[in-house]
């Protein structure tokens, strides 16, 4: 067995490889890519940054998966008196981004603008919490890092996890075997089938433009956002070791030592989240995951030209809908797909584990 960095930033993953003997040089040069992309942006845009105000990334960039093409998804996000200057901040950012050739998402989008804590925090669920601030809210929990100056960022991230955690009466007076957050829990998974729904939505709007790419990144990235959102909450039960010290913890009804908790848990890049450490007899599938997602970010990153002179990410992207079913490279991106979701059924609907268990009591009913 080969011996993980000492001082790697995905220790859980790190040790996984070494365990498993596997080589995700594909992960590793993505992880690589977002430090050097990071470094950049906190050089360039933090000075755009303020005790009131963060520039916050979701996407690649955040999961330390940013490969050549991918897109820098940001948002500014306010917490505290909004003044019309804030506008010409997001229109400097902006900027400074295009100067730098960076991808940037659309102007009138969830991102590349301007966001406000109020929404994110106070409207959760009903029909003032629209698709966006639902999308951004999740993101901000289970994809993003704050640019440049981080305390807005980290009071709207405690203050939405304050309400989940607090208003979650189930949590801390339930009579049931687990601990897990159903509140927080259940918005994931409302947040993963809404990405499924409105994929076929822009589907039809765009008339299938784009969508061999668009499939690929929600059989792949997108189910490891979900996936990483539901280990982190499992994490508000196993994290107390054994069952006395959960109990009493629970009874006391503490909320901010929770929120801490999975604060540290939610730094880490999904990746990380669900090396799970803690399972060691699932090593085998859970290389037979990192092994088909190291392979698909191995395709994102491709520059090589294929035979049409586009990169597998471009191939992709411009493949008309009526090709799909005979395009080597689509049926490659399919069959990774379908190695990395039979690993998951593998690893996270056995009920012959506890995980699996928790899985199917929370994730499937």
């Amino acid at each position: 067995m080969r011996p993980a960095n000492p001082n790697s930033d995905m220790p859980a993953l790190d040790d996984l490889e070494a365990r498993t003997d596997a080589a995700w040089s594909n992960i590793r040069s993505a992880r690589t890519h977002s430090v050097k992309e990071r470094r950049l942006l906190e050089h360039s845009l933090g000075e755009f940054t303020s005790t009131d105000a963060s520039l916050v990334v979701v996407g690649s960039l955040a999961r330390h998966e940013f490969t050549p093409g991918s897109d820098v998804d940001w948002t500014l996000l306010l917490d505290g008196i909004a003044f019309a200057e804030h506008l010409k901040v997001a229109h400097s950012i902006r900027k400074k981004l295009d100067e730098l050739k960076q991808k940037q998402p659309g102007r009138e989008g969830v991102f590349g603008t301007i966001a406000s804590s109020h929404d994110l925090v106070h409207r959760i669920g009903g029909q003032d919490d629209t698709n966006a601030n639902t999308t951004l809210r999740i993101l901000l929990l289970l994809e993003s890092e704050a640019i440049g100056r981080s305390e807005a960022y980290e009071r709207v991230m405690k203050n939405i996890l304050f309400r989940y955690l607090n208003e979650d009466r189930g949590l801390w007076h339930g009579s049931g075997i687990y601990k897990v957050p159903r509140f927080l829990f259940n918005d994931v998974a409302r947040y993963w089938r809404t990405m499924t729904v409105d994929f076929a939505y822009k589907q039809r709007n765009r008339q299938n433009e784009g969508f061999a790419i668009r499939n690929l990144k929600l059989r792949m990235s997108r189910k490891l956002l979900f996936l990483s959102g539901m280990v982190a909450c499992f994490e508000c039960h196993n994290s107390f070791g054994d069952a006395d010290r959960r109990t009493n913890f629970y009874k006391l009804g503490h909320v901010q030592p929770l929120i801490d908790l999975l604060m540290g848990v939610l730094a880490k890049p999904p990746l990380e989240i669900i090396s799970l450490g803690r399972y060691p007899s699932l090593d085998r599938e859970s290389k037979q995951l990192f092994d088909a997602y190291d392979e698909f970010l191995g395709m994102l990153a491709d520059e090589t030209p294929s035979c049409n002179g586009m990169t597998i990410r471009d191939h992709l992207d411009q493949l008309p809908s009526e090709d799909l079913g005979s395009d080597d490279v689509a049926s490659r991106g399919r069959e990774i797909s379908h190695r990395f979701r039979d690993a998951i059924a593998n690893i996270f609907l056995n009920a012959e584990t506890e995980l699996g268990r928790m899985t199917i009591e929370f994730g499937v009913f």
